[in-house]
C-alpha cells in the first residue's frame, strides 16, 4: 500500500522558515518523481516544487524559486521541503504526491500525479 505522510507544518511569521517531510513507503522510491504542492482557500492545488528520485532533477515555481529548496533521501524514503523566507501569501494546505517516472522526467502538474498525502497545513502571519 503506497503511503505518503507529512509532517513539518505549522504557523510561523513572514520571514520565518519551515521544513516540511514526506515520508513514503509502498512503492520503489527510486523509480518516482515526488512532488510538493499546495492549495489555498479558494484557489486550486498548484505545484510548489518536485524532485526526480532517480537522479535528483528538480523543478521549482517562479513563486518559490530562490526560497524553497526540495531535496531527498533515499535510503529514507523522505523528501524535503525547506521554505524560507516565507511570506503571507504562501499559507495554504501543503500536500506531497508521487508518480512512478522515467529518469530525468520530472511532472509538474496536479493531474500526472497518482499518490497524495494528507496534507500539512502553512500559515504565515503578517
Amino acid at each position: 500500500e503506497v503511503q505518503l505522510v507529512e509532517s513539518g507544518g505549522g504557523l510561523v511569521q513572514a520571514g520565518g522558515s519551515l521544513r516540511l517531510s514526506c515520508a513514503a513507503s509502498g512503492f520503489t522510491f527510486d523509480d518516482y518523481a515526488i512532488g510538493w504542492f499546495r492549495q489555498a482557500p479558494g484557489k486550486e492545488r498548484e505545484g510548489v516544487s518536485c524532485i526526480s528520485s532517480s537522479d535528483g532533477s528538480t523543478y521549482y515555481a517562479d513563486s518559490v524559486k530562490g526560497r524553497f529548496t526540495i531535496s531527498s533521501d533515499n535510503a529514507k524514503t523522505t523528501v524535503y521541503l525547506r521554505m524560507n523566507s516565507l511570506k503571507p501569501e504562501d499559507t495554504a494546505v501543503y500536500y506531497c504526491a508521487a508518480t512512478y517516472t522515467e529518469a530525468g522526467d520530472i511532472p509538474t502538474v496536479v493531474f500526472e500525479y497518482d499518490y497524495w498525502g494528507q496534507g500539512t497545513q502553512v500559515t504565515v502571519s503578517s
